[in-house]
């Protein structure tokens, strides 16, 4: 009957542990079948075996608990895109640390919901302290630090727009982004009924202040949010924070390139788009390049990218946890007042989600386990692995380095080929399964994107990874 037994309750351990060993067989022999980073044979193949493999999605009669897992986990796995493998270097997808991954599958079988404290009575109080003891992580020295729980980047930087819409009612909210922002900010700018981004250029990956400065000068007497980025998607660099927040200031107190004065301050503020970066600040070798974050009213962070976490961890941390208040929300069946008055907690205002799992609790088990230096640790070696790329790239005679990596991305494609030829050696390893490599436009250029967040990565796996590219290169 475990098929349709419980997971909580007295007796929903026992259950649990009846199906862990198939759940965990599969997952070993679905890995032992794919063999590699990726299932060989592209999206034709992957295609036929799921369908195949799958028969009636909704059969008149059931199988077993055990059969399930069986065949579908095994499916799953030995179809999937594994970030654990080193030669997967394709995009911010990490690998999820073991004790990360044990620990959603508690929150999976209790299944709090955090939209009231009735669901959630101990989550939601972890919550609170993880959440707060992460915003003061970025915001050390601001007395009223606060960070919501996201699916990640996207939302976070939709709920940061959000904020700053409602921080100037009946005034149309400009945001802008440089071209190496994030493409959520134009999908958040539609969502939310704003104007569309100013979009500055960013021919060398990040934006210039003085390009920001002109910005802002054309807006003068408007609410502007600016957004700049810890960690761009494509190159994994970093704006110049101090001298945008610099800007931000300066624009605030009406101060303008020409005149010195303004006929109204833009009210500028700042919101960086840390998903990729922000976990520096656990590495005491690497946090300087966070410098200025601290000077942001809101930052996006995500522990899914350098944190090792199961999707989904993002965060939006603010410096100051009454810029929240807009979001609260009254739903009598979840926070009434008489019940907010007499005590029981109000959830509804930490997010726009309703019922939400609390992916705090991975999280939670991570921060004690590893501490602040064990984080840094695993930050500071996917740092050095990606110098350790570079070398190999520089070393070789047949392929050309973009830039030395300023996080944990690594731009090369060989010497000589055009950009069709790049796109079709990602193609090729693809298809076969032997390398999962992402793409970046860069200097007009089509490049080969390797993003190392394996901390287990060797040498020589960077070695082979170089091999490959080199072996698909037409001679």
């Amino acid at each position: 009957m475990c098929a349709v037994s419980l997971a909580g309750g007295p007796f929903g351990a026992d259950a649990l542990r009846e199906l862990l060993p198939p759940l965990l067989d599969a997952l070993h022999e679905g890995a032992t079948t794919r063999g590699g980073p990726l299932p060989a044979g592209g999206p034709t193949a992957v295609t036929r075996h799921v369908t195949a493999t799958l028969g009636p999605v909704l059969p008149e009669h059931g199988t077993s608990a055990e059969e399930a897992l069986r065949t579908l986990v095994h499916t799953l796995a030995a179809g999937a895109a594994d970030p654990a493998h080193p030669l997967c270097a394709a995009h911010l997808h990490t690998p999820p640390l073991a004790l990360a991954a044990v620990a959603d599958l508690a929150a999976s079988a209790l299944n709090p919901s955090l939209d009231s404290w009735d669901q959630a009575p101990a989550a939601s109080t972890l919550e609170a302290l993880v959440t707060h003891a992460l915003a003061a992580e970025a915001y050390p020295d601001a007395p009223r630090p606060d960070a919501l729980v996201t699916t990640g980047g996207t939302e976070s930087n939709q709920l940061a727009l959000l904020l700053a819409r409602e921080r100037h009612p009946g005034r149309p909210l400009r945001t802008v982004v440089g071209a190496n922002a994030h493409h959520s900010f134009l999908r958040a700018t539609w969502l939310l009924g704003l104007p569309a981004p100013v979009v500055l250029p960013t021919p060398r990956g990040t934006v210039d202040p003085a390009a920001l400065d002109h910005a802002l000068d054309d807006l003068a007497g408007q609410p502007v949010l600016v957004a700049a980025t810890a960690g761009t998607t494509d190159a994994g660099l970093v704006d110049p924070l101090p001298a945008i927040a610099d800007r931000c200031a300066a624009h605030n107190t009406g101060v303008t390139r020409t005149t010195g004065t303004s006929p109204g301050a833009t009210p500028a503020d700042l919101h960086v788009d840390a998903a990729y970066a922000g976990p520096l600040l656990f590495s005491a070798t690497h946090r300087e390049l966070l410098a200025g974050l601290d000077r942001a009213r809101t930052i996006t962070l995500d522990l899914h990218k350098l944190g090792w976490q199961p999707a989904a961890a993002g965060l939006l941390a603010v410096r100051d946890s009454t810029d929240l208040a807009v979001l609260g929300h009254t739903a009598d069946y979840l926070n009434a007042d008489d019940d907010t008055d007499a005590g029981l907690p109000d959830l509804l205002g930490r997010s726009l989600r309703t019922t939400r799992r609390p992916d705090v609790l991975k999280t939670a088990v991570t921060l004690r386990a590893l501490g602040r230096t064990g984080l840094g640790a695993l930050v500071d070696a996917c740092m050095t692995l990606a110098q350790d790329l570079a070398d190999q790239v520089e070393k070789s005679p047949r392929l050309e380095l973009h830039a030395r990596p300023t996080l944990t991305t690594v731009l090369f494609r060989p010497y000589d080929a055009d950009d069709p030829t790049v796109a079709s050696i990602r193609r090729v390893l693809l298809t076969e399964g032997r390398a999962v490599l992402g793409r970046a436009t860069a200097d007009g250029r089509l490049w080969l994107k390797a993003t190392l967040l394996n901390p287990h990565t060797t040498l020589d796996d960077l070695v082979q990874l170089i091999t490959l590219v080199e072996g698909s290169t037409p001679r």
